[in-house]
């Protein structure tokens, strides 16, 4: 098992910047993936951002490519999101999670584990 701990939210204005962590504990080596997904009142949960925490590749929806970057320190077991030009539409619950796999990353199902969550709040 692995337990994930979001921090980083917050409220910020409409074209700002935050950026999110995700610190990872317990058997992280049994994971080979990490992603950030976001929920929004009445939504589904939606992947936004994905890495593989071995080789670097990343995956974006397109809701989100060229604003965020999901990057990580595997000395500190920690994954980030940097969110920049940041917009109304971006508000939500920010989730982290950690999986064993390849393929399908938005999938909510492809996660062994997740985060709390932690609050963006973009005002316009």
């Amino acid at each position: 098992q692995v337990q994930l701990v979001e921090s980083g939210g917050g409220s910020v204005q409409a074209g700002g910047s935050l950026r999110l962590s995700c610190e990872a504990s317990g058997y992280t080596s049994s994971r080979n993936r990490m992603a950030w997904f976001r929920q929004a009142p009445g939504k589904e949960r939606e992947g936004i951002a994905h890495i593989y925490t071995i080789s670097g590749n990343t995956d974006y929806a397109d809701s989100v490519k060229g604003r965020f970057t999901i990057s990580r320190d595997n000395a500190k077991n920690t994954v980030y999101l940097q969110m920049n030009n940041l917009k109304p539409e971006d508000t939500a619950l920010y989730y982290c999670a950690a999986g064993l796999g390849f393929g399908n990353w938005p999938a909510p199902s492809t996660y062994n584990d997740w985060g709390q969550g932690t609050q963006v709040t973009v005002s316009s």
